[in-house]
C-alpha cells in the first residue's frame, strides 16, 4: 500500500514529477506552499507529489509519535539514523517512484527532493538507483551512513545530478554536516551543485531562486 501523498499539478497532463519529502515532525502539506514560489512560465507541466511520513516513535524526542522517515537515536550523526528505518523509507519512495511510471512519467523525468529527514531519505535513495532519475535535490541535511555509502552505491547512480542547500547557522543539522556530505558524494562520483545561506534549519527566498535555476536546467536537459 503507498504512502498517502498530497499532490499539486501545474497544469494538465504532467510529463515531469517532483517527489518532495518533508522533514521531521512535518507531513506533505509543509511544502505545499513552495510551489507558487519556484514553479517558472517556461517549464513543463508537473506533478507535486508530497508523500506524508508513516508516524512512529521518535527516540531523541522522549518516544513521542509523530510523522518520520526513521528514528532518531542520537544527536551524533555517526549514528543518528536508524538505518533500516531509512531503508524502510527508501523501499517506500521506490513505490511512488513505480506508481508514477505507471502514470506515464519515467523515472528520467521524476526529480527526487527532500528537506531534513526527507533529504536523508533522498539520498539515501538516490545511492541506490540503477536506472538514474532526473535529480536528487538535499536541503538542510546529510548523507545517512556514509561509512556504508560506497557500498551501497549502484552502478550509474552518480549520473544523477545533486542540489544541496544548507544554512551556516543550522543548529539542526550543523553546517558541517551537509558540507561532508556533499563531498562524500563527490568523492563516489556524483555531481553536486552545494550551496550555502546564511540561515538557520529553514529555506529562504535565495535558495528556491536558485533550485529553480537548478530544475531549469534538469527540464532543458530532460
Amino acid at each position: 500500500m503507498p504512502l498517502d501523498t498530497f499532490e499539486r499539478e501545474t497544469a494538465a497532463d504532467p510529463q515531469w514529477t517532483v517527489l518532495w519529502l518533508h522533514g521531521l515532525g512535518a507531513d506533505g502539506h509543509d511544502f505545499a506552499p513552495i510551489v507558487p514560489e519556484l514553479v517558472r512560465g517556461d517549464w513543463p507541466a508537473l506533478r507535486f507529489v508530497f508523500p506524508h511520513a508513516p508516524v512512529r516513535a521518535v527516540t531523541i524526542n522522549n518516544g513521542m509519535r509523530m510523522r518520520a522517515w526513521y528514528d532518531i537515536r542520537a544527536l551524533d550523526l555517526a549514528q543518528r539514523a536508524d538505518e533500516a528505518g531509512v531503508l524502510a523509507s527508501v523501499a517506500e519512495v521506490e513505490a511512488l517512484i513505480a506508481r508514477e511510471g505507471a502514470r506515464g512519467v519515467p523515472p528520467s523525468r521524476i526529480v527526487l527532493a527532500g528537506f531534513s529527514q526527507g533529504g536523508a531519505v533522498t539520498l539515501a535513495a538516490g545511492l541506490r538507483r540503477a536506472e538514474p532519475l532526473a535529480g536528487l535535490v538535499g536541503l538542510s541535511t546529510y548523507l545517512p551512513a556514509p561509512q556504508t555509502a560506497a557500498a551501497a552505491l549502484a552502478a550509474g547512480a552518480q549520473r544523477q545530478p545533486v542540489f544541496m542547500a544548507h544554512g551556516t547557522q543550522d543548529p539542526v543539522v550543523p553546517f558541517a554536516a551537509g558540507q561532508q556530505s556533499a563531498e562524500a558524494l563527490r568523492a563516489l562520483g556524483f555531481q553536486v551543485d552545494w550551496r550555502t545561506y546564511p540561515m538557520q534549519h529553514a529555506v529562504c527566498m535565495e535558495e528556491i531562486a536558485d533550485l529553480g535555476d537548478w530544475l531549469s536546467a534538469r527540464f532543458a536537459a530532460g
